[in-house]
């Protein structure tokens, strides 16, 4: 009777522990944990999409199903394992934050939501060695989103849609004409990011009416320069008195602040290494 080998490898094994950290964490929170609202379900939602994302990537390469799959394989994996690295942190620091602090949950609760914890913490330490392991080394041919740039925008949209979180609820952009602009540099740079990251994995870059690295260069200046000008406005418009309307100073404000002035040094890194990458193959 054949037996079915499948090939082993330190990524192979790495996909298989965050397949398990993950979904330990959302079933341990989904059986006894006793969480709801709207950060919860984040939680579970990030667990529950790293897990399904991993699942599809592990079965793919077991079963040699990648010429099947209508996305470019050499890009897939990372970015859906770079993704996950940021949603399972996310989740360690938000669930920990929200769940944790009640002192009057019972012993059998805090045990469910110390081990959702711990197991969302070994996740992303799981995903973000998947991502070293699949990088791409200097002098290897492969594909955009294995490069220093394509990380970098997976970070940026992921960031990208922290702030839109932030600046949403209560909305704290309306207040002046500038600071819709900078609501505006986060939409388009967050648009045409995610439109690199999809062109790369649907395998689509030639579809572009100018070079795939003529795009990359030109939108990299664009995108430093939009983001240098909501760096100085947002903390200008949000905190000098002379522009206040009303008192805005919250953690939100600040924090979206702070993450625009992270995602400004994501952009300039992105141009630098956009500047001088030579790159062969998407």
């Amino acid at each position: 009777m054949p037996l079915l080998v499948f090939p082993t490898s330190q990524l192979l094994w790495v996909r298989v522990a965050a397949l398990l950290f993950t979904c330990v964490a959302f079933s341990v929170v989904a059986h006894g944990a006793h969480v709801n609202g709207g950060m919860a379900d984040w939680c579970i939602f990030c667990w529950a999409f790293s897990f399904a994302c991993t699942l599809v990537v592990l079965l793919v390469e077991q079963f040699g199903l990648q010429p099947r799959v209508p996305v470019s394989w050499s890009n897939f994996p990372i970015t859906v394992a770079c993704y996950a690295a940021l949603l399972c942190l996310s989740a360690s620091i938000i669930f920990p934050v929200f769940f944790l602090r009640d002192q009057w949950m019972s012993k059998d609760m805090r045990d469910h939501r110390i081990a959702s914890t711990v197991f969302s913490c070994l996740a992303a330490v799981a995903y973000m060695g998947e991502v070293s392991l699949s990088k791409a080394r200097p002098g290897e041919v492969a594909g955009y989103m294995a490069t220093a740039p394509g990380l970098l925008k997976v970070c940026q949209t992921f960031l990208a849609c922290v702030i839109f979180i932030l600046v949403s609820e209560p909305v704290t952009y309306d207040g002046h004409a500038a600071l819709k602009w900078c609501m505006a540099v986060y939409c388009i740079c967050f648009i045409l990011s995610m439109a690199v990251v999809v062109l790369c994995v649907g395998e689509c870059t030639g579809c572009l009416p100018i070079p795939f690295s003529k795009f990359l260069s030109a939108y990299g200046l664009l995108a430093v320069i939009m983001y240098l000008t909501a760096t100085i406005i947002w903390p200008v418009f949000q905190f000098d008195k002379h522009y206040q309307s009303r008192g805005r100073e919250s953690p939100k404000v600040i924090a979206t602040a702070v993450l625009t002035a992270v995602n400004f040094l994501l952009y300039l890194a992105d141009l630098a290494y956009t500047a001088r990458l030579v790159f062969v193959s998407v």
